[in-house]
């Protein structure tokens, strides 16, 4: 995320006085709660049927996920860049390319 969109986020939340109601355990549940109406978006549905014609919801859906991530991140002095590159770190070693490529087992079954 770069500084610029996160400050775009913390303009919209203060112009609202909203930062009140941000605590880290309220954006919590609004990230699973936004994930959820992403994953609604596709139940009883094909992938490329909802793909083809919900575009405009899943960007939206997707949206509120990343803006709530990038708050909760903000407020714990999270960078994200370091803690994705910590667990991109992690699920390397948990998956190696050898033992996972073209694999969807779990690394506890490779």
């Amino acid at each position: 995320m770069n500084e610029l969109s996160l400050k775009k986020i913390n303009q919209f939340r203060d112009d609202r006085n909203w930062r009140q109601f941000h605590n880290e355990k309220d954006l919590a549940i609004s990230i699973s709660l936004e994930a959820s109406e992403l994953l609604e978006l596709f139940q009883w549905k094909s992938s490329e049927e909802v793909v083809d014609h919900k575009r405009e919801r899943i960007e939206e859906e997707l949206a509120d996920v990343l803006i709530y991530s990038c708050m909760l991140a903000d407020n714990l002095n999270m960078d994200l860049d370091d803690i994705i590159a910590k667990k991109l770190e992690k699920n390397n070693q948990k998956y190696p390319v050898k033992k996972s490529f073209g694999s969807n087992s779990k690394y506890d079954e490779l």
